[in-house]
């Protein structure tokens, strides 16, 4: 029989940094700095949450699977909010192909995919879309997970293709290349 599984995450605590503050009321633990805000809600019956000098503490109430498994996803994802509270979290995408490029123009990101028309993506709230340059498009924000998806939907436009490795690239992504028709 196997032993029972800790969870490896969930056992350690999570340093608040000074400027950072975090307070926890009726299961919802929320955090604020000069960077924004967060508001992560919890569930008491799986997972208890205590908050003592400058640390947040998690634990399992019981033994069964899905309390220990929620232990350490409620923990990584409060570490995330914290460390997006100190630092904003960034991806760096590439536009490979002939022709494509991106600008910001207001509150819109243009781009430029080889399509017959332009492709006009408005910018979420709480994200941050920089072009460095015309091929290079930074996404940034303070929350990982929204950050992930902005990229993900711009990904979407014009996926990575394997034969010509042209399209929408995440930095040290890794596109696959297949070998075209030969004759």
């Amino acid at each position: 029989m196997r032993g029972v599984l800790m969870s490896r995450v969930g056992k350690h605590p999570i340093n608040i940094p000074k400027d950072v503050e975090v307070s926890l009321a009726n299961g919802i633990l929320t955090g604020k700095s000069k960077n924004g805000q967060f508001r992560c809600e919890i569930n008491t019956s799986v997972v208890s949450v205590e908050i003592s000098d400058s640390k947040v503490f998690f634990g399992a109430l019981s033994d069964d699977k899905f309390s220990r498994s929620m232990w350490g996803s409620y923990r990584a994802i409060v570490f995330n909010s914290i460390r997006g509270l100190c630092s904003h979290f960034e991806k760096k995408l590439n536009l490979v192909g002939v022709g494509y490029k991106a600008s910001v123009q207001g509150a819109n990101l243009v781009m430029q995919l080889g399509y017959s028309h332009d492709i006009i993506f408005p910018i979420p709230a709480g994200v941050k879309i920089v072009c460095e340059a015309p091929t290079v498009i930074v996404v940034s924000g303070s929350d990982k997970q929204i950050v992930g998806e902005v990229v993900k939907q711009l990904q979407k436009f014009r996926s990575p293709e394997p034969y010509k490795g042209k399209g929408i690239i995440i930095e040290g992504q890794y596109v696959h290349r297949k070998e075209g028709k030969k004759k």
